[in-house]
């Protein structure tokens, strides 16, 4: 008999113990923690796409050619047809105002609504003395429309160098040469005027009784008017409400013609003791006269 001979089998592993590695262990453990997930799914791939475009961007002619093709985009944008501007209304001028202001903003249309800065264009048109506020907007069509709030010019301030027109609040709006008044404005003179006009324009209301025998209003001394009429003659009118002292006088020219006598002035500076000053052929005829009462009484 042959003898038994042990076959060879493969030899078995020890058996795998269940228990984790201690590296093993480790990362599930911070795997557990939002943290540590946050940062494996989206700070590591994000920190990736940023090295790679590092790398990329860190070659001169990659940036060169990636700027050339974002600003060619964006001129081919810019360009497009329902992005221009091609006219430009200015609404609420004058014919004269409206013609300044497309002087002044000096547009070469058309030109692409990215190339226009609105707020620095408003700051430019209200800098203009004759505009109060302007709104700037772009519609539909591709139009710019300019909206002007234009200064009302209510007075004629005659100043050393060339009458102005000037608004209720003083403003200067323009010279007078360069304006078409709808009308004739009241005038006022004298070095201040401007900054009492809402003070004119309440003295020239309560003088309206004196029709067209006013020619208008002199600043004096920068703190008070005189109420200037036509054939030259003065009403001189306090600093302390003269609009009461105008009064006294219209009441006293309604009652016994003062204005219609030989009067150069009517001084009311002092409303205690207002001042007639008489005209030189006035003054000799009543010296006359006072002079004949006592040559009479002598007699």
């Amino acid at each position: 008999m042959r003898p038994l001979i042990a076959r060879r089998g493969p030899v078995p592993l020890p058996p795998r113990d269940p228990a984790p590695s201690i590296w093993s262990y480790r990362f599930q453990r911070l795997w557990l923690t939002p943290l540590f997930r946050r940062l494996m799914r989206v700070g590591l791939p994000a920190f990736a796409v940023v090295l790679v475009i590092g790398w990329y961007f860190s070659d001169p002619a990659h940036w060169r050619g990636v700027t050339d093709q974002m600003a060619e985009m964006r001129r081919e944008i810019e360009n497009r047809p329902e992005f221009r501007v091609n006219l430009m209304n200015v609404r609420g001028a004058s014919p004269q105002l409206a013609q300044e202001v497309r002087q002044t903003l000096a547009l070469d249309l058309p030109l692409s609504s990215f190339d226009l800065d609105l707020d620095q264009l408003r700051e430019t048109v209200e800098e203009l003395p004759a505009v109060a506020r302007a709104e700037l907007r772009i519609l539909s069509g591709g139009y710019l429309a300019v909206e002007v709030e234009e200064r009302v010019p209510v007075l004629i301030w005659q100043t050393r160098a060339a009458p102005v027109l000037l608004d209720a609040d003083g403003q200067f709006v323009a010279p007078l040469a360069h304006r078409q008044l709808p009308g004739p404005l009241p005038q006022v003179a004298g070095e201040g005027a401007d900054a009492a006009v809402p003070e004119a324009l309440a003295l020239l209301e309560a003088a309206a009784p004196l029709g067209d025998r006013l020619r208008g209003l002199v600043r004096m001394g920068e703190r008070r008017w005189d109420v200037v009429l036509r054939d030259g003659r003065r009403i001189l009118l306090p600093s302390d409400d003269p609009i009461a002292a105008l009064d006294r006088v219209l009441a006293l020219d309604e009652a016994q013609d003062l204005l219609g006598r030989d009067v150069i002035r009517v001084d009311m500076r002092n409303p205690a003791r207002p001042n007639v000053q008489l005209s030189p052929a006035a003054l000799a005829e009543l010296r006359r006269m006072r002079g004949l009462d006592q040559g009479d009484g002598n007699g």
